[in-house]
């Protein structure tokens, strides 16, 4: 057996119950692209350790998800976790209560310096345009 996310091999997502990971924002970005050739990963899941430093992007791509190429992104800004954890496809990131999307997949471009988690959400809006805070609280959950 190979992958088993590869290969589909469960027909839900195995993540029946995880705890939520915090972290605050240390850096908010303005910016946008069109043509950002972003390749998301199979794997539906990565780990994160506590004082990791990882990006966040957004993109308002409806189809964006493992193993597919994100074109049309904005760049939200860079979060130092707090506490460690699993982060999953489908869960939801907050910034100081207030929902940015939910996570499409990630992009290892920069490994190992930081690891691109990219977010899906209706509006592809960048930290500058909706007015992201330093120091923010950001939270991953798993979507209900």
């Amino acid at each position: 057996m190979g992958d088993p996310y590869q290969e589909k091999s469960f027909a839900e997502n195995p993540y029946y119950r995880k705890r939520d990971i915090a972290g605050r924002l240390v850096v908010v970005l303005s910016g946008r692209l069109e043509n950002r050739g972003l390749q998301l990963i199979v794997p539906i899941s990565r780990a994160v350790q506590k004082n990791q430093v990882h990006e966040l992007i957004v993109t308002d791509e409806a189809a964006a998800g493992p193993g597919r190429q994100v074109q049309k992104i904005a760049y939200l800004g860079f979060v130092e976790f707090s506490s460690g954890g699993v982060m999953v496809t489908g869960d939801e990131v907050f910034c100081a209560g207030r929902l940015l999307g939910e996570i499409a997949g990630f992009d290892e471009t920069h490994l190992p310096n930081h690891l691109n988690i990219v977010l899906r959400s209706k509006e592809r809006r960048d930290g500058r345009e909706l007015k992201l805070d330093l120091d923010s609280e950001i939270v991953i959950k798993k979507r209900n």
